[in-house]
């Protein structure tokens, strides 16, 4: 295969010599010229005087006395000219924005050499441009008629009377805005452009001759400088192309232009080509085409490895003959960790984003923790932004504290942490002083960023590849704040904080690092743009899907489609045709052509091949191999769980619960509540000693509810028996006609379970939380409203402790165990002492006996089953009746309800259970008979057959269930 590069070099050795120091060879981009290069020096055995390589940009910028204006100056220049010539009260804030697009499109308007008096008229003006069209062509005159058929002016809107009053002035601005640049001596790039043409002076140019390699679309700039360059006898012209595309369309009836032609065709008729047509007969040459669907982005990527091993089976074939090329660029990740063993050398040539680099990370967290999450009415930080900061891999590197910090925060709940909680040592604190004002932010920011630089110098011992791509990203982002705190240091950017932190993170998210490398050698891994003038043996082009190639979308503009195409300006089928014409030209020499496309639909991607890849299928002279990828996985099946209860697993619940080995140990109700619903839940929890770790969660969910609740009616109990235990009801009456000292016990309660903070502090309350303080308020009102009708009576105890020993009889020998737990209160009446336990969800439920409180089903009363526990512990132990009582709070509203507990079977009278002593010896030796199958050997941990259970379990990722 000889590549296009490859004939313009032996061309031009031909017509020049070994001698081209005088010659400047000017390319769409700088990447061909590293090819051309090589290609060129291959001409001769002997040295050669090498040629200035320079692309399009570049020479314009060199023949202009103006230098290039940084984006973000250039839309604050705007801005001043947009106030005088409006005046407008518009903020820059909200100018910043639309300000690029104006720029752009004054941009396109200078590059195409657009009259902008006439553009910029206000439409009346223009609309009598119909009587003047001399500079129109039969097609500009004809798009200016058709917009003027949907704009009346003489019924004119209040939309359309603003939009023709900001035509009017746009033409000032324009002028005005171009003289300021020129006096401060910037330039956008099209008003650089148009300045070189309108000064061009062919005979005093640098070099005596240029050669223009491999252009496609020319602007009006670039179209003029090339006349003016080839009239003066300076210019050459090597055009790439094909004739399936340029001339054997045109023999089809009727005859059209190829898309991928257009331009072409129009740069053929004015600039000679320097190459013969008969060069350019190469798509119909024998090629392998492969059009490959996928059933997501990453399964492309995954193929790799195996298209690799397919074009590199003969020795002959050189990786820099093979390409990746990605039109996502998103891809660019998972087909570098998908590149095979075989591939020695990579050359990577479109830039890695700087979005996917801990950097980013790291200032975007630092943003967010100084604007969002900072809250400068309570001098107090939100928890999920300093946690983001605290969790960088940076911070924990450069701080020895962060992590102990962190897992302190969690612990304690704290939503609304201090600053002077978190400056725990010399970086924290330099990360945690807020921080005031946009100068004061970037400064802040690049403070911070020394402080990781000063890391990666002490690390250049282990300098790898992904620490020298982070050092880049690291130097970018400096870079890039740096420039932003220079203009604002200098008045030229003045914005609103959140604007910063938006201009910011739109820049670092746009930039992308350098890959440092040899481009000619190694396989190419390349976006679309990168190819041109490239010529690649073996293709592989991914995500090749329609809004892929070409983009999605046209870009915005002030300036209205039709005016647009009526001026000459660039519109979407400017793009389009540009797009199509990098694909057939990319394709045209390859002899292995695989395009691979996802036919998932995700977001804006429809799962539909380009365009471009169904009209080939259609035209192309070639046999196309349609195929399609399968993912090579499927659905994990549901496997069951059974641990049997080997010697060390009886050994350790032995060693843990014995209370011979360990007075303090405790078999608890909700221990034993485990087992009857999921052995196996029981087996992770209490012998294997799993749990969840620690999370901060702004939500309350309703085992914390219930915790505050408790905690609430507890604090308002004590206050009620300070002077004793009787509850009477003028006392009750008082405390509920108390709404401070109610609210006050719910917020103690919240200081101490949620928020974990000193009682003087005052709890920072967000919308959720502070529904759920008046809702447990509200409980706590029902719940003295309740206690009012029962008063009065004696408090006997709250958040009482309670257990009893037991023994039991176990294949190895007899086994002491303590059982018991923490009743919430033990009230007195008469003969009857209650155990009440408070519920704040949930429905009442009814057992039948006491067998159903031990039968592994699903709504077993498992409420009830912990309150008879309870009952039976209490009952031995003093001769009062026993009461065991639910209390639930959501419904105790009625003046009849009561807490005691009733049994008895369906469609039978209920029966409350006043004296629990009549079901106590049932209830123990059931319980005793729970234990020992327990620590029976022959009963296996596993799994609840009741699927219901494992809806909340904490421990169903590892059940699978």
């Amino acid at each position: 295969m000889q590549t296009f590069l490859q004939l313009v070099a032996q061309d031009l050795y031909k017509k020049i010599g070994n001698d081209l120091s005088r010659v400047a060879i000017v390319f769409p981009n700088k990447r061909a010229s590293l090819f051309f290069n090589e290609y060129l020096a291959a001409q001769s055995d002997r040295p050669i005087w090498s040629p200035a390589y320079i692309s399009i940009s570049e020479l314009f910028r060199q023949l202009s006395p103006w230098k290039s204006g940084d984006p973000i100056r250039l839309v604050c220049e705007l801005y001043k000219v947009f106030r005088e010539e409006t005046r407008s009260e518009e903020t820059l804030d909200d100018f910043y924005f639309w300000g690029e697009l104006l720029i752009s499109d004054f941009d396109d308007a200078d590059k195409n050499l657009v009259d902008a008096d006439r553009l910029f008229s206000n439409l009346q003006d223009l609309k009598n441009i119909m009587d003047d069209y001399d500079f129109l062509d039969t097609e500009q005159e004809e798009a200016i008629r058709q917009f003027f058929q949907n704009f009346s002016i003489e019924r004119r809107t209040q939309l359309k009377e603003k939009f023709i009053s900001l035509w009017d002035t746009l033409g000032n601005i324009y002028h005005r805005y171009r003289s300021n640049l020129s006096e401060l001596g910037i330039a956008y790039e099209g008003m650089m452009y148009r300045r070189v043409l309108e000064t061009l002076q062919p005979e005093q140019l640098k070099y005596d001759r240029y050669v223009f390699v491999g252009f496609n679309v020319l602007n009006r700039v670039e179209t003029e400088f090339f006349k003016r360059l080839h009239d003066a006898g300076k210019a050459l012209f090597y055009w790439d192309y094909d004739v399936f595309y340029t001339r054997l369309p045109r023999e089809k009836t009727p005859p059209y232009t190829h898309e991928a032609g257009e331009f072409i065709l129009r740069n053929l008729a004015v600039f000679p080509n320097e190459l013969p047509e008969s060069a350019f007969d190469v798509l119909r040459s024998p090629k392998n085409i492969r059009f490959i669907s996928a059933p997501t982005e990453n399964a492309q990527a995954r193929y790799l490895p195996e298209w690799v091993r397919s074009v590199m089976r003969t020795a002959t074939v050189r990786e820099k003959e093979n390409a990746v090329v990605l039109c996502n660029e998103a891809l660019l990740l998972p087909v570098l960790h998908s590149i095979p063993a075989e591939v020695k050398n990579v050359n990577i040539t479109m830039g890695f984003p700087l979005a996917q680099t801990p950097v980013y990370s790291f200032v975007s967290a630092l943003l967010e923790l100084q604007t969002n999450g900072y809250r400068p009415t309570t001098g107090r930080y939100a928890y999920e932004a300093v946690q983001t900061v605290l969790k960088h891999p940076y911070t924990r590197r450069l701080s020895a504290l962060a992590e102990k910090l962190e897992k302190q925060l969690t612990k304690d709940n704290r939503f609304y942490p201090l600053p002077s909680e978190l400056q725990q040592d010399a970086f924290l604190q330099q990360v945690f002083t807020p921080q005031t004002g946009i100068s004061a932010l970037c400064q802040y920011l690049t403070d911070t960023l020394r402080e990781v630089a000063v890391l990666y110098r002490q690390e250049q011992e282990t300098d790898d590849i992904f620490n020298q791509l982070y050092r880049e990203s690291l130097f970018k982002s400096y870079t890039l704040i740096t420039r932003l705190l220079n203009l604002i240091d200098t008045g030229e950017l003045t914005v609103q904080t959140d604007t910063l932190k938006r201009l910011l993170c739109r820049l670092l998210s746009t930039a992308n690092i350098p890959f440092h490398g040899e481009p000619a050698i190694g396989m190419q891994i390349m976006g679309v743009l990168e190819t041109r003038n490239l010529d690649f043996r073996n293709l592989i082009m991914l995500s090749l899907n329609e809004g892929q190639l070409p983009k999605a979308g046209g870009d915005s503009s002030f300036i209205p489609y039709n005016l647009r195409k009526a001026f000459g300006m660039t519109t979407i089928e400017h793009k389009n045709a540009v797009y199509a014409y990098y694909f057939y030209r990319l394709i045209q020499r390859a002899e292995n052509i695989t395009l691979l496309y996802n036919t998932s639909s995700d977001g804006l991607n429809r799962g539909e091949m380009s365009r471009f890849m169904l009209q080939f299928l259609v035209e192309s002279p070639h046999d196309i191999s349609r195929e399609y990828l399968e993912a090579g996985q499927s659905p994990q099946s549901g496997r069951s769980i059974c641990i049997e209860k080997t010697p060390e697993i009886l050994a350790r619940m032995y060693r843990r619960y014995d209370v011979t080995r360990h007075p303090k140990a405790l078999f608890s109700p909700s221990a034993l509540n485990a087992y009857l619903d999921c052995r196996l839940k029981f087996y992770y929890r209490y012998v294997a000693g799993l749990k969840m770790p620690d999370e901060v969660s702004a939500e309350i969910d309703s085992a914390l509810f219930g915790t505050i609740f408790h905690r609430s009616a507890e604090l308002a109990y004590t206050d009620l028996t300070a002077n004793g235990k009787e509850i009477r009801k003028e006392d009750l009456e008082q405390l509920l006609r108390d709404d401070v000292r109610l609210q006050n016990y719910v917020d103690t309660a919240f200081k101490e379970e949620f928020f974990h903070v000193a009682p003087s502090e005052r709890p920072e309350y967000n919308g959720t939380q502070l529904i759920n303080a008046k809702v447990i308020a509200s409980y706590l009102r029902q719940l003295l409203r309740n206690d009012l009708q029962y008063a009065p009576f004696s408090m006997e105890g709250m958040e009482v402790p309670v257990s009893e020993i037991m023994e039991i009889e176990t294949p190895l020998g007899q086994l002491t165990l303590n059982i018991g737990g923490t009743i919430d209160r033990m009230d007195s009446k008469e003969d009857t002492l209650r155990i009440v336990d408070y519920k704040t969800g949930g429905t009442p439920k009814v057992p039948e006996n006491i067998e159903q409180l031990f039968t592994p089903a699903e709504g077993r009363p498992n409420y009830i089953f912990q309150t008879f526990l309870y009952a039976s512990i209490v009952c031995g132990k003093q001769p009062l009746k026993v009461a065991p009582s639910l209390l639930y709070i959501h419904r105790a509203a009625s003046d009849t309800y009561s807490p005691v507990i009733e049994m008895g079977e369906a469609r039978q009278p209920k029966i409350p259970v006043n004296n629990f002593s009549f079901y106590d010896d049932e209830f123990r030796e059931r319980l005793r008979g729970l234990l020992k199958e327990l620590y029976s050997p022959e009963v296996p941990f596993n799994q609840t057959e009741n699927r219901k259970q494992c809806e909340f379990c904490d421990f169903r990722d590892l059940c699978k269930r």
